[in-house]
């Protein structure tokens, strides 16, 4: 296991570890289709060697290590670190018309401190923009990816416990429509996995890129159309979910915007939002195509999408 409570120690470690790990480890995938979202995820637990981590840490821009370092405690460092392994190996991959090597790629951040991906032309080939978002718990890390598409996504464990009570919390962050929702459920548990659900629903704020602060989750509302159940977890038919501006006109969609709700490793939610291509527009919104990876970085990865590691809750095809 990789102990970064010394620096200095750990950069001499990194010197003497010599196995080599390198781009063409890992396997390139064509990008994904204007439509299509890519989800790829990493479970810290399985990551044990610690020649891998230190190889990892080469990965990393200056900056990029000194938050690592910046981080209390061992665990934290860790994910830290497989965080920024995970969606500089990620984006490496698309990279189609040459062999990137992870550590090339360069990074900016918007005005809201967004991270994106600083355009790379190759050989004169405009490359279409890559757009990325992370999202980690303590036992899960993922990176969605599409293409010309700004993205957002939010994993949270299944079995995350509330210290608040859970109507009062509501009311803190979430529109009178959610609050409502969420009180018309008696069952504790069951209330508790529907807010669960929602909270990480709020993708959009990711999406849109501009900060809770810019855009608080009171501000907007998650519907669904046609939950005759009144909850999250109904049959699929119904699982399609819509985004409310306007309090005061229930009907004011944001339509050009999709959302995909589904279990992960039968213990995290995962919501992934993505901004449409217009064509929806006061139409709804229409489910996305989603290909689902789990990986190690230059050891596996595999494909499970349809397998029972991704359960679709709804907004997928």
């Amino acid at each position: 296991m990789l102990l970064l409570k010394r620096r200095v120690n750990l950069m001499m470690n990194i010197r003497c570890f010599q196995r080599n790990f390198s781009a063409s480890s890992l396997v390139p995938l064509q990008l994904p289709s204007p439509k299509e979202t890519h989800l790829w995820y990493i479970l810290p637990n399985e990551v044990k060697s610690t020649n891998l981590l230190n190889q990892y840490l080469e990965l990393l821009s200056p900056c990029e290590k000194e938050n690592v370092f910046r981080m209390r405690g061992d665990q934290l460092q860790k994910r830290a670190l497989l965080a920024r392994a995970l969606v500089r190996t990620t984006i490496a991959r698309y990279q189609t018309n040459r062999q990137v090597d992870p550590r090339s790629l360069k990074f900016k951040k918007n005005i809201y401190g967004k991270p994106e991906v600083e355009s790379q032309d190759v050989d004169d080939l405009h490359l279409p923009p890559l757009h990325f978002n992370i999202s980690h718990t303590s036992s899960l890390i993922a990176c969605g990816v599409t293409v010309n598409s700004p993205i957002g996504i939010d994993v949270e464990e299944k079995q995350r416990k509330l210290k608040n009570n859970i109507l009062a919390f509501a009311q803190r962050y979430f529109s009178p429509y959610e609050v409502e929702l969420l009180a018309a459920i008696s069952d504790p548990e069951f209330q508790r996995q529907e807010f669960i659900k929602l909270w990480t629903l709020k993708a959009y704020v990711k999406a849109l890129g501009r900060g809770f602060s810019a855009t608080p989750f009171k501000t907007f509302t998650i519907r669904f159309r046609t939950a005759t159940e009144g909850h999250l977890s109904g049959h699929r038919d119904s699982e399609v979910f819509d985004i409310v501006d306007s309090f005061d006109d229930p009907k004011n969609l944001t339509s050009n915007w999709q959302f995909a709700l589904l279990e992960l490793v039968g213990s995290h939610y995962a919501a992934i939002c993505i901004e449409g291509d217009g064509t929806t527009r006061g139409k709804g919104t229409l489910p996305m195509k989603l290909t689902v990876w789990r990986t190690i970085p230059f050891v596996e990865d595999e494909c499970v999408s349809g397998t029972d590691d991704v359960v679709t809750i709804g907004g997928l095809t």
